[in-house]
């Protein structure tokens, strides 16, 4: 069975609650309750039940018979293959793109790399971790292949969910990141796949302590 069809009740529930979910609203350990989702969703409790079951499916949540749905944390192993998948879809990218690509999807990085020093400046942290992810996003897009582009995109939503869990440190971590960031867009430029390699490694152990 597919997903329900863009705009139906169900949808909109998952919609919601998911980035509830991502964005910490509703943080891992969270018990989640049909009654209590539909009043707040303005929907009755089936669409509700229906989106639960595609959250299960999904992995971000865990269902109990007669208590309700608890929101899953992510764990050392799972934030380790995160990054691991990270590290391989942005340095395949790089590792294929051209000179032409390069010199142009560089200079589009250093606008991100702008916004993201006035996010900081503006301690706008939501609007930081965004552009993070459109900032990351886009070595994988150098490369051109869409199944890996798909599957990125797919992987972004537990990106956001790592980074607004630790959006009570990420504003004093900011200025290191973009400086990273930074770095990267150096590798990018130059095509050195090898130390663009190693700095996204050294990149992602800095993001994300437990890798």
């Amino acid at each position: 069975m597919g997903a329900p069809p863009r705009g139906s009740a169900s949808e909109r529930a998952h919609e919601a609650i998911r980035e509830s979910i991502v964005d910490g609203s509703y943080a891992p350990g969270t018990l989640l309750s049909e009654n209590e989702l539909a009043a707040a969703l303005g929907v009755s409790r089936t669409p509700v039940r229906a989106a639960l079951a595609r959250l299960r499916d999904d992995g971000w949540i865990t269902i109990y018979p007669q208590r309700g749905a608890v929101v899953n944390a992510l764990g050392p192993e799972e934030i380790l293959d995160i990054a691991n998948a990270r590290h391989v879809l942005e340095t395949s990218g790089v590792a294929e793109v051209s000179r032409e690509a390069a010199l142009r999807i560089a200079e589009e990085l250093r606008d991100i790399l702008e916004q993201q020093r006035a996010a900081h400046r503006d301690q706008r942290v939501g609007d930081f971790i965004e552009l993070s992810i459109r900032f990351h996003s886009r070595f994988v897009e150098a490369g051109g292949n869409r199944h890996l582009i798909d599957f990125s995109a797919r992987l972004a939503d537990r990106q956001r969910q790592l980074l607004y869990s630790q959006r009570g440190t990420l504003l004093a971590r900011m200025p290191h990141l973009i400086e990273d960031h930074e770095r990267l867009v150096d590798a990018l430029r130059d095509r050195d796949a090898d130390l663009f390699s190693h700095l996204l490694r050294q990149h992602l152990a800095t993001t994300h302590p437990t890798v």
